[in-house]
């Protein structure tokens, strides 16, 4: 019982705390409980998916609405993801609501190498999709130049 009571009136100094911050602080609480980075990772992810739905789902001659469904679920969930980062942070433990984590603890994440591994492969994936047209209309040209003629 007496573990409950601290428990209890630990969320409430949390609670507290949390409800007297300060307005002019909303940035660095932003960076604190990482909104900008999921709002670029977001950004990279759903600018390659883009990329991915107007270069490949004519190829395969998917109908053209489903580009369009692509482009407005990513729009869509751009705010979800943001209010999704702003409640809830990433722990070894899965995931916790940012209430229930100090401010100041500490909060094991990737490794800068790790981050900029994930960044040059994404990136060498985007510029891949951005020559993939190049290359295709290059191929589609030679071979219509050396196609026989046939006319009669």
């Amino acid at each position: 019982m007496r573990k409950f009571a601290n428990t209890e009136l630990e969320r409430e100094n949390r609670y507290l705390a949390r409800k007297k911050m300060n307005p002019s602080n909303i940035f660095a609480e932003l960076k604190r409980r990482h909104v900008y980075r999921v709002a670029i990772a977001y950004t990279v992810v759903a600018w390659l998916l883009i990329q991915v739905a107007t270069q490949v789902f004519p190829f395969f001659e998917i109908p053209n609405w489903v580009v369009r469904l692509v482009v407005l679920v990513v729009v869509l969930g751009f705010p979800i993801a943001l209010i999704i980062a702003w409640a809830f942070e990433m722990t070894p433990q899965g995931m916790k609501r940012a209430e229930d984590i100090a401010p100041n603890e500490y909060i094991p994440h990737w490794s800068a190498r790790r981050f900029a591994d994930l960044i040059v492969t994404i990136a060498m994936l985007a510029t891949g999709l951005m020559m993939f047209p190049l290359v295709r209309s290059k191929s589609t040209f030679r071979a219509q130049i050396t196609a026989p003629l046939t006319h009669s």
